[in-house]
């Protein structure tokens, strides 16, 4: 049986094709699975362009929040950004520091230690901020369930501006502005900015008051790299900022970004949003999770070569400490999990664990096991989870209902992340778990695997992957395209990795010869070698000592005649 639920996508309407111009009827079944339900929304989405990037005066309480910002810069008082510890926080700091700093600005950043504050805002922190002689608190990527933590800026002289991304709660922290997208009362055309994308928005919209918005557009390569690394869907605006931030990278990489790009043998000028996920992404990442990511947030401000060159190496050592840290606990967590029943929610504790490694942990349990899951450090007073979850169970919500045990929480739909007494540990697991198993009662715990349509292997070029990267950037919500193929034969494979849990394969399907790679699948797939087999895979370019390639990059497979579909 396959892995994955399979689902076919329908075939493009015939009106829609006929309609769509001058694109290749296999763009438009690619455009129309997308949701282009126009042929006139095509040349949009592909350009990517300009047309894309949406009037910032539309959030909520923005000309609040300029006028605000506009008054310190003109009586130089002191700013300080106050960002968070991931890569989405890291960028946005960064972005807003040196946006406002290069309006004359007096500009502090505070990005919190994980492993001593914790995240969001942090009364000791801006009680410290105002002791600096700070009067004004701009957060980004935070602060829009801190309540309490709000209300008390005031009585310490700190008028306060949050800009999150963030899902309100039903009150909003009484702040002097509060920039978000997700505000039930927002005009914002769209609502998946990640939070440097609603830090831009803010500079944009300064920066237009002051007729200077051009200049802003040299920040767009850390928007794209807190937006990519974040997750957010690579749909309506996101698609602008990406693109232009990666042209940036790949043209004019700042300092910080060309050194990561050197040690992590990145091919130069080739970066993608790949590259952002799996290769800078952690490393920016590395420094919050095992100590404090203010280091990450110099890398990417330095004007210094030597300094660049320094903190990057720093980096490169602790992103793989964090591996190294990340299998040991993953490994002792598999180990909880393995030992009893599997259940719809997963729930894996340690004492030991570094707190910045609970999400990968967690993720990785999701990964492997399509459940909910749920990674805890056990503190003698007081623990702290992190929370991954499938698209079948909204882990925020579920936590929110349990909030009357937590000292803090918050997160995303399949993120999420919380504090709370010890002694209060043991309820909230037997809470979350009885929801988990109501909500996911009957439900076949496999990940639905999209398949853009069914080609043959004859169809497939150079020419069809040229093609195929028009509709680039890839990423959430505009997957990389996705093909099934049936019938197909391995006629040779050679093992790689680790106990040959990924395969290299000689593909043939009638008279077309391929070559495919099968990643984490070398167990499983041996076992049906000669047998034909349906196959569901992404076309990609391989780069393999300095000869590029088409192969197949397997993602599914199933016996032909046996496959279980999705239509």
């Amino acid at each position: 049986m396959n892995h994955c639920h399979w689902n076919l996508k329908s075939p493009v309407p015939v009106d829609y094709w006929a309609n769509s111009g001058r694109f290749p009827h296999l763009i438009a079944q690619l455009l129309y699975n997308r949701g282009l339900n126009e042929p006139s929304q095509a040349e949009l989405f592909i350009t990517a362009d300009r047309r894309l990037s949406a009037d910032p005066l539309l959030l909520p309480d923005m000309p609040q929040a300029t006028a605000r910002i506009y008054r310190a810069l003109l009586s130089a008082e002191n700013i300080a950004v106050y960002g968070d510890f991931d890569a989405d926080g890291i960028t946005a700091t960064a972005v807003l520091v040196k946006g406002l700093a290069a309006l004359g600005g007096r500009v502090t950043p505070y990005i919190p230690h994980r492993l001593t504050e914790g995240y969001g805002l942090k009364v000791a922190a801006l009680e410290k901020l105002s002791q600096q002689g700070i009067s004004l608190v701009i957060t980004v990527d935070c602060g829009i369930t801190a309540l309490a933590e709000v209300k008390q800026g005031p009585r310490m002289g700190l008028d306060m501006i949050i800009t999150d991304h963030h899902t309100p709660l039903d009150e909003l922290p009484p702040a002097l502005a509060v920039v978000n997208p997700k505000r039930s009362d927002s005009a914002y055309p769209f609502t998946e900015l990640a939070g440097v994308g609603v830090a831009f928005k803010l500079l944009q919209a300064l920066y237009r008051s002051m007729g200077k918005e051009e200049q802003v557009d040299q920040l767009l390569d850390l928007v794209a790299i807190g937006t990519v690394a974040d997750i957010m869907p690579l749909l309506g605006e996101n698609r602008y900022l990406v693109k232009q931030g990666l042209r940036l990278i790949n043209t004019a990489p700042r300092l910080g970004i060309r050194e990561l790009i050197t040690l992590s043998r990145l091919k130069s000028g080739c970066l993608d949003p790949g590259g952002i996920s799996w290769v800078l992404a952690p490393r920016l990442n590395a420094a919050g999770r095992l100590e404090h990511a203010m280091t990450s947030y110099r890398l990417l401000v330095t004007e210094s070569p030597s300094e660049a060159q320094r903190l990057a190496l720093w980096l490169e050592a602790k992103n793989a400490e964090r591996q190294k840290l990340t299998a040991k606990f993953l490994a002792k967590a598999r180990e909880q999990i393995l030992a009893k029943e599997i259940t719809p929610l997963l729930i894996a504790s340690d004492s030991d664990c570094p707190i910045g490694i609970l999400g990968l942990v967690a993720g990785r349990l999701t990964d492997e096991f399509y459940r909910p899951s749920i990674a805890i450090r056990v503190g003698e007073l007081v623990s702290t989870g992190s929370c991954r979850s499938i698209p079948e169970f909204n882990i925020t919500r579920a936590i929110s209902q349990c909030r009357n045990l937590l000292t803090h929480f918050g997160g995303h739909a399949q993120a999420a992340g919380f504090t709370l007494p010890t002694k209060n540990l043991a309820h909230l697991k037997e809470r979350l778990s009885q929801t988990a198993a109501s909500q996911l009662a009957g439900a076949d715990l496999r990940p639905l695997l999209d398949i853009d349509t069914e080609v043959s292997l004859s169809e497939l070029s150079g020419a069809t992957l040229k093609m195929v990267q028009q509709l680039a950037p890839f990423g959430p919500g505009n997957p990389t395209p996705t093909f099934l193929s049936r019938r197909v034969n391995i006629t040779d494979y050679s093992t790689m990795g680790n106990n040959g849990q990924h395969l290299r394969l000689k593909l043939k399907q009638a008279d077309s010869l391929w070559d495919g790679v099968a990643f984490r699948l070398g167990d499983s797939l041996t076992k049906v070698l000669h047998l034909p087999l349906d196959l569901v895979y992404n076309l990609e370019q391989d780069r393999w000592r300095g000869v590029e390639t088409l192969r197949l990059n397997i993602l599914d497979f199933a016996p032909s005649d046996q496959t279980d579909r999705e239509y």
